[in-house]
């Protein structure tokens, strides 16, 4: 019975450590090619393996895919876009299937592996910009972030420069001077 209790106890907490993030995503593509060198020259990094992320700026479905226009972001060791005022530039993940723009909608996160099939012109308003074209076989939409806590909620602040001798110990230990 020990012995089925402590293998329970162990799954669950091993179970807690498994991520959800498939490996693909999480996992950087070999070269680690930028936006901006695609988008110079499409023809010299044709079918190189991408990891990208950004924010989404539009979903359109077509025929037998969707194609997703991203703002590229740099992303942290698990795979997800930071949040910084940074583009890396845009580009388009063509993903097969269909994907729901009320899901997929803009300012959601997204991360992208697939190979660079090439690159297309489009208007950006008036202006003609290059988008480097990504064959996305992975795409993973990261949950929302939380939204930031309000002033009265927020965690008491410490200032690091007051000196409190009686710290860790709190009131029974502290009573003003004199004894």
């Amino acid at each position: 019975m020990r012995i089925y209790i402590v293998s329970v106890i162990a799954a669950v907490v091993l179970g807690g450590c498994a991520s959800v993030v498939p490996e693909a995503i999480r996992t950087a593509a070999p070269g680690n090619v930028q936006i901006a060198q695609v988008r110079e020259q499409p023809q010299q990094f044709r079918d190189t393996v991408v990891r990208w992320g950004g924010n989404i700026v539009s979903t359109r479905n077509e025929r037998d895919h969707t194609v997703l226009e991203i703002v590229g972001r740099d992303l942290d060791d698990e795979g997800r876009p930071r949040q910084e005022d940074r583009s890396l530039g845009r580009f388009l993940a063509k993903v097969q299937g269909f994907l729901d723009p009320a899901i997929y909608k803009p300012e959601r996160e997204v991360t992208v592996r697939g190979r660079v099939e090439g690159a297309v012109e489009q208007a950006i308003g008036e202006f003609r910009y290059t988008y480097p074209l990504v064959r996305a076989d992975d795409a993973y939409l990261w949950k929302p972030r939380p939204p930031p806590m309000p002033y009265p909620y927020r965690p008491y602040y410490y200032d690091p420069f007051f000196y409190n001798p009686w710290y860790p110990w709190g009131w029974p230990y502290y009573r003003p001077w004199p004894y």
